[in-house]
């Protein structure tokens, strides 16, 4: 990811996201230890921003492992189809930018709320409580994207205090007692929340977004760790939670994706960019002045330029393309096709950039500086659709609600009939990659439904190579810790 330019509006911006909005007041020292921290309430709130500051920092990592691997991309026009990840080629040299040092960072982050603010004195105790649950959210969240990218984990629930050997160097713990700890980490979260309100710019954890995770976790356990029956009902009664919240779907598809519409009712978590705090990941995505024809149209002109920092690096697929119809709204904010012209008029389809993260222009500048959205209600709906086909249930009401906004006039040439699980699944899936394209979700979609293999082409060759499901870890990860062991195949 691109430095934030300004660390301090990034603290301002999100501090105004919290539930409690008071400006923080704390006397300035030249050193802060752990003697003169973790004193007042003033202390674990600008703890609690720090801990969504690294939040933010692993934004471009959770978007690098859960969609560049996917059917979705291909090269751009600058790119050139040379990326590691889309070409399913990782190595421990190369492991396409994934380093989990960075979510232990943010892991630390909360483990030091863990242990220190039980131990402060708040005005309002439910403010405490606040804190502590967004910090066991936000532990379970990471956890939660970690093990599905490494599997297995060293697991840390006390912070780094010290740079011994005993501290610093563990060996990894099963998958299992991984997931354990975030099925623990998540119950006592929304135990710890007093109510369901959804904090402004919703960037902040809340008990719907707890459930959000709740819901995407208990769905993986069901189809991947055999965790049937059970697990699937669980899910489903999370999806419900999060449907009772201050949440709906808005009636235009592309109203989500606006940064004027920043924070709308259908986003339930999103990491929050303002215009002054750099770029983020959708500067992949979009196209480098160099590569910007002269005989394009006027539209196309208006549409990308300026361009910014925008680098052309990787596009939607053909393959994917292909599949919008475009009788479907969200073809045409996801994605936009740019072609030349010929002097006779004729058009050659030449690229295309992403819609749904495209910025703000300003100063004359494009800034890549749209919110990263982690949990929406259409993402939970087709959880929902999923959870109840895996219970031998109808689907149809959830992914009906989502086609008749995609389709809108011509919805009824698209109405979803339950037909059997296995049918239903690889509607769900569709429609999961119709609705979530460019969002983060895809390469896990894949892997809970077990059709990485059957969908995306560079792995389609490799099906004796079950051990790519998962990531190297990075020689650089096992040159400081010497008790981590590299993942099987990656030796």
């Amino acid at each position: 990811m691109k430095p934030i330019n300004n660390l301090f509006a990034a603290f301002v911006v999100i501090i105004s996201a919290l539930s409690c909005s008071k400006t923080l007041d704390v006397d300035p020292t030249s050193v802060i230890t752990t003697n003169s921290f973790w004193k007042t309430e003033d202390d674990a709130k600008g703890a609690l921003v720090g801990m969504y500051i690294d939040f933010r920092n692993i934004a471009e990592a959770l978007f690098t492992t859960g969609d560049e691997r996917s059917e979705i991309y291909t090269g751009g026009v600058f790119g050139g189809g040379t990326y590691t990840l889309y070409n399913n080629a990782m190595t421990p040299d190369a492991p396409g930018n994934a380093d989990w040092s960075v979510y232990y960072r943010v892991i630390n982050s909360a483990n030091l709320l863990l242990k220190y603010v039980p131990g402060i004195s708040f005005k309002n105790e439910a403010d405490k409580n606040r804190i502590l649950a967004q910090a066991y959210a936000m532990r379970a969240f990471v956890y939660f994207n970690m093990t599905k990218t490494w599997g297995d984990l060293v697991i840390r629930t006390e912070p780094t205090e010290s740079a011994d050997a005993e501290v610093t160097q563990k060996e990894r713990s099963s998958q299992d007692a991984v997931v354990t700890l975030i099925k623990d980490d998540i119950e006592k979260s929304l135990q710890l929340f007093a109510d369901k309100n959804i904090p402004t710019l919703r960037s902040v954890w809340s008990k719907p977004a707890v459930n959000a995770l709740k819901a995407d976790v208990f769905l993986w356990t069901a189809k991947v760790k055999n965790g049937g029956t059970a697990d699937f009902t669980t899910a489903l009664n999370a999806c419900t939670e999060v449907e009772n919240a201050d949440v709906q779907l808005l009636p235009a598809f592309a109203d989500i994706f606006k940064y004027a519409n920043k924070g709308n009712k259908e986003t339930i978590l999103n990491i929050h960019f303002e215009e002054l705090e750099g770029g983020n990941y959708f500067w992949h995505m979009w196209i480098i002045g160099s590569a910007v024809p002269s005989n394009i149209s006027q539209r196309a002109k208006e549409l990308l330029l300026p361009v910014g920092n925008g680098q052309g690096l990787m596009v939607m697929s053909d393959l994917v393309r292909s599949q919008f119809t475009n009788d479907d709204s969200r073809k045409f904010a996801t994605y936009f096709d740019v072609y030349t012209f010929g002097p006779g008029g004729d058009s050659t389809y030449y690229t295309n950039v992403c819609l749904k993260g495209s910025g703000i222009i300003t100063g004359g500048n494009r800034v890549f500086s749209s919110d990263i959205i982690l949990y929406r209600l259409g993402d939970i709906l087709l959880m929902k659709a999923e959870a109840k086909n895996g219970l031998n249930m109808d689907p149809s009401s959830e992914i009906n609600a989502v086609r008749k906004r995609a389709y809108g006039s011509a919805y009824n040439d698209h109405v979803f009939v339950n037909g059997s699980q296995e049918e239903n699944d690889a509607a769900i899936l569709k429609e999961r990659l119709f609705e979530l394209a460019f969002e983060g979700k895809r390469w896990w979609d894949l892997l809970r439904f077990d059709k990485a293999f059957e969908l995306v082409p560079t792995l389609q060759t490799q099906t004796d190579k079950q051990y790519l499901k998962l990531f190297p870890i990075a020689n650089s990860v096992l040159s400081l810790e010497p008790k981590v062991k590299q993942n099987p195949g990656y030796q």
